[in-house]
């Protein structure tokens, strides 16, 4: 079904506008959108002591490992406490603690 065609009233040449006011826009100095201040930038590369500590202590910690396990350390040939077990892992995880603050 075809539309019917619009009637043209006479002596009516402008559209009729409409009562409604939009606000005009404001720009924003702001970008809408959050941005966190940075914290760690102006820090800087880690001291050199801190990767040498990190390994030293994973070094240690599997030393006291294997050592334990072999019977070279004193108290672990005669079936032992698991001290030095307790020790070396003690020193990994150290060792982790420490690689997290590495930058």
């Amino acid at each position: 079904m075809a539309k019917p065609a619009k009637r043209r009233v006479e002596g009516d040449t402008a559209p009729t506008t409409s009562k409604r006011v939009t606000p005009p826009k404001v720009r924003d100095a702001s970008p809408g959108r959050y941005t966190a201040p940075r914290t760690g930038a102006g820090k800087g590369p880690s001291p050199r002591w801190v990767p040498v500590l990190m390994f030293a202590l994973w070094g240690v910690g599997l030393l006291m490992i294997i050592l334990n396990y072999m019977g070279v350390l004193p108290g672990s040939s005669d079936g032992g406490n698991g001290w030095y077990l307790v020790g070396g892992l003690a020193a990994i995880l150290g060792g982790i603690m420490v690689a997290t603050q590495y930058r």
